[in-house]
């Protein structure tokens, strides 16, 4: 028995490199291949504006930076003349009849034009424009957005709206994060401002759950366990969190509250293990991996609060981490070992229609369906690295697969973010486990925690 709960406590907590993978199919449907080029000038503020101008402007192109839609373009090749409102720009006049000889006919010019930005050496397809100023003691911001490859400024322009936040940093940021979200929103993609990071900490000597906003800022501590805590799930509509804890000596499910922070009922099976929780999309039920069938760990699905109790695998391996497919709902993916090493299969959520998805190669550990449900992320020490894990995507369908992460340390628990083109994932890769996020092809690596040990990240809406 011994042995056997040493296995399981391997599998369960120990989770998470062939030559790298070229940037595949699924990589270009993730990204969603060519980007525009977006050009963003700083904005200027009047009055008390002007003090906060320099928060907002930073906010605004990281904001649109990170979405990882845009082609950037630098602020060194930007035209003198930067227009604040629509009134700025000038369509020029038409040639002279009679150029000076040897002079070609140009038109001439009268101010700001949008071919200034859309020409080279800006070559920009966007412009993101406007001006801050003080009104009632707020701060105001004029957005706009033009398309600057049009003709005229009437069909150039995208949008323009108005902004209000307080007058003081926050205020600023605020705003910047509202102008980038409507931005992004034209081109079908939804800001990540709001969201939030879910992660287990050990800066406090014990292994808690901490929340965070998505750019690593406003790190709070959840629980207060004094336990070892880990591997949580956030209920589709954000007001429950689950999570497996050895608060009780034996690993159970904790069901807490993320609007009040109380405990929640919820049953534990006696079992020498509940563990690694999963909500369904619909939020009513959960599923996890226990050993209350009194052999190896399996998957089982119950009631929110523990009742009705039911088995979804039966296999006499160790069988943990259920993830659901978000948008069917009516299959799985989890970790096994009934062939061997522990690998990713998929299942219906009736048990039936088991398959590996991975190849037996290496460990696989932490699967996570993408938003599409047609793609999952995992850690797997597949390929030249032995040892460590590094972050792999793939198409479920097809099993192609696409290597992130390579040869910087161990790499897993990866989640998506709800854009679906970042993950979060936690990595040792700076001499400690810390959580990073990253773009679906592997870029714009950001750090978002330093203190202490961090792992198991989960990204929610």
């Amino acid at each position: 028995m011994k042995k056997k709960l040493s296995a399981v406590t391997a599998l369960l907590w120990a989770s998470a490199a062939a030559a790298p993978a070229q940037q595949t199919d699924i990589v270009i449907k993730l990204m969603g291949g060519d980007k525009p080029a977006m050009a963003v000038p700083d904005l200027r503020g009047a009055g008390a504006a002007g003090g906060w101008m320099s928060a907002f402007n930073s906010t605004l192109f990281s904001d649109l930076q990170d979405a990882g839609l845009f082609r950037m373009v630098p602020k060194s090749v930007y035209p003198l003349e930067v227009p604040q409102r629509p009134q700025d720009f000038k369509a020029p006049l038409p040639p002279p009849a009679r150029p000076r000889r040897g002079q070609e006919a140009k038109p001439v010019r009268q101010g700001p034009w949008l071919t200034d930005w859309s020409e080279p050496p800006a070559s920009a397809n966007y412009l993101a424009m406007g001006y801050a100023a003080e009104q009632g003691g707020s701060l105001v911001l004029f957005g706009w957005l033009f398309n600057v490859t049009q003709n005229d400024v009437a069909n150039a322009q995208v949008f323009g709206k108005l902004y209000f936040g307080p007058m003081e940093e926050s205020g600023a940021r605020k705003v910047a994060h509202e102008f980038a979200a409507d931005i992004l929103e034209k081109f079908g993609q939804r800001s990540l401002a709001g969201s939030k990071i879910y992660f287990t900490s050990e800066r406090t000597g014990h292994k808690e759950i901490w929340s965070m906003d998505w750019d690593g800022a406003g790190q709070k501590q959840l629980t207060f366990l004094s336990s070892i805590t880990s591997y949580l799930a956030i209920s589709p509509d954000n007001t429950k969190l689950a999570i497996s804890t050895f608060a009780k000596d034996e690993p159970q499910i904790f069901l807490l509250s993320l609007e009040t922070g109380r405990r929640l009922t919820f049953y534990n099976q006696r079992a020498s293990m509940n563990a690694t929780p999963e909500f369904t999309p619909d939020g009513k039920s959960i599923l996890f991996s226990s050993t209350a069938g009194g052999g190896a760990p399996q998957i089982y699905a119950c009631d929110l609060d523990g009742r009705n109790m039911r088995p979804i695998s039966t296999s006499r391996s160790i069988e943990v981490s259920p993830r659901v497919n978000p948008k069917t709902g009516n299959e799985l993916v989890f970790v096994s070992g009934r062939s061997g090493p522990a690998q990713i299969y998929k299942m219906n959520m009736d048990g039936a229609d088991v398959a590996r998805l991975t190849t037996g190669e290496g460990e696989a550990h932490n699967p996570a369906w993408h938003p599409d449900g047609k793609h999952i992320a995992f850690a797997w020490t597949k390929g030249y690295d032995p040892g460590n894990f590094n972050i792999f995507v793939m198409d479920v369908a097809t099993r192609e697969i696409v290597q992130l992460t390579h040869g910087a340390g161990r790499n897993e628990n990866p989640t998506w973010a709800p854009d679906g083109r970042h993950l979060v994932f936690s990595s040792n890769r700076g001499g400690s486990m810390q959580i990073w996020t990253m773009l679906a092809d592997g870029t714009q690596l950001r750090q978002l925690t330093t203190q202490g040990r961090n792992t198991t990240p989960v990204w929610s809406r």
